[in-house]
């Protein structure tokens, strides 16, 4: 018997719990004859004569919808074996790594399972890894699911419900929660309970059900869309920083040595520079390095072969690439070096505003190349000789 099916029938009847069965647990439909010890091995409804799904198909249900604790087959080859194991493998972010290792200690020798986090920073500096991190340290599995997906109560219901004493569920994108679905993760998050209203109209009541506790870990590039209610239910909220020069390096050639591609030090002095300070692009130009490097019958990456590499993707050698380079041609060019809004560069550019905010704007700050002010974007001075413009084209920037 499946753990929401025995926790229902403890308070309400036999035709009260085949309601709300299947609403969360939805029948397999057979295809053939079935006899009767395969209809006992599915756990069937005596109600419908159709099988319940158990826990165990439910988890194999939800691989395919709501949850994907792996990523697929061909994306997991090569992202997942570069994704570092432990904390003392992640590297970079030392203010996170310090906080979050006391807190493992604490809760390991209290015997709970940690307390939930969120991360928020720009996508691709290791939030999906930290997760997978936190679940390896605490010897459980993580769940991996995202906002957007969750788009019923049902999808949160089954997955609450699958979820093993001390397991981890990561949700990306939290941002993007459904109100609805919001409401239903509070007493989750506090109590450890479900609560889910059985029948409608005046006979209408509610059903509490107690879940195995565990810890729930939220990831967002947009803090700030995070109602408040739900923010204030974490126990401790980390930031990633954009990594530093040293870390890049550090990260490369670790990453070079898993493909399996020797790196001499002025190659990864090249390719850190156009990565972002960003690991997910880092593992991404370097693979493309290996196929270059693999054309080009060379045992080792040298640095002509990363600049060949570069060259063909477009990507100058501070990581700019060709939609970084046309935003700041269109506000020189364009608005005359600004300021201009948000919505009028999106739509010069034909991008939309949620992804020159999260995207191409956060690097071009942190360079130096863009300024915000309260009338808009504007160019600066060091993007001006970045680009090789004139001493003419300079004096039209405020």
């Amino acid at each position: 018997m499946s753990f929401l099916e025995s926790n229902i029938k403890k308070y309400i009847t036999h035709e009260e719990a085949q309601n709300v069965i299947l609403q969360y647990y939805p029948p397999i439909i057979p295809t053939q004859p079935v006899d009767t010890a395969h209809k006992l091995e599915m756990c069937y409804n005596p109600f419908t004569d159709m099988p319940f799904l158990t826990d165990e198909q439910l988890g194999g249900d939800l691989e395919n919808r709501a949850i994907a604790a792996t990523a697929p087959q061909d994306e997991r080859v090569l992202e997942n074996e570069l994704r570092p194991r432990s904390l003392a493998d992640f590297i970079g972010q030392e203010h996170l790594k310090d906080s979050l290792s006391i807190f493992l200690q604490a809760a390991q020798q209290r015997g709970e399972p940690l307390d939930h986090v969120l991360l928020y920073g720009n996508p691709g500096l290791g939030k999906t890894t930290l997760a997978n991190i936190i679940a390896g340290e605490m010897g459980r599995s993580c769940k991996v699911t995202s906002g957007p997906t969750l788009e019923k109560v049902g999808d949160l219901a089954a997955i609450l419900t699958s979820l093993e004493p001390g397991d981890v569920l990561f949700i990306d994108e939290i941002h993007r929660l459904n109100r609805s679905i919001e409401e239903v993760l509070y007493p989750a998050l506090e109590d450890f309970a479900l609560d889910l209203m059985i029948g409608k109209g005046p006979g209408a009541r509610s059903l509490r059900m107690q879940l195995n506790k565990f810890t729930l870990i939220g990831a967002t590039t947009r803090p700030s869309l995070i109602s408040s209610p739900l923010r204030d239910r974490f126990g401790a909220t980390f930031h990633l920083d954009f990594y530093n020069d040293e870390d890049m390096q550090r990260i490369i050639k670790r990453s070079s040595g898993i493909l399996g591609l020797p790196m001499d030090d002025s190659a990864v002095n090249k390719l850190s520079a156009a990565t972002r300070r960003t690991p997910r692009v880092a593992n991404r130009l370097l693979r493309r390095v290996r196929d270059v490097a693999q054309v080009e019958k060379s045992s080792t990456a040298t640095e002509p072969i990363v600049t060949k590499t570069l060259d063909m993707l477009r990507v100058d050698h501070l990581g700019l690439d060709h939609g970084d380079r046309k935003i700041l041609t269109t506000i020189i060019e364009t608005f005359r070096g600004g300021p201009v809004g948000l919505s009028t560069l999106a739509a010069a550019v034909a991008e939309e505003m949620e992804t020159l905010e999260t995207v191409h704007e956060p690097y071009l700050l942190q360079i130096g190349f863009l300024e915000r002010t309260p009338k808009g974007r504007c160019i600066t001075p060091r993007a001006l000789e970045h680009l090789g413009l004139s001493v003419a084209a300079r004096g039209s920037v405020r």
